[in-house]
């Protein structure tokens, strides 16, 4: 269970990376492309940073 969480934002995060390259081929507004963009960085980032292990004192 530890690695589902994970792996499911990381595929969001390639589904939002389409979603972008598609926005901008169909000419979408600069706005709708960042925050698509956006919210595709912040998938990534938690799907990263909850793979790396907790260090204990």
């Amino acid at each position: 269970m530890d690695t589902v969480l994970p792996s499911l934002l990381l595929i969001l995060a390639g589904l939002l990376v389409g979603g972008v390259v598609s926005l901008h081929r169909q000419g979408a507004a600069r706005s709708v492309l960042v925050v698509t963009a956006v919210l595709a960085l912040l998938a990534t980032a938690g799907g990263v940073l909850w793979l790396i292990p907790e260090v204990t004192s």
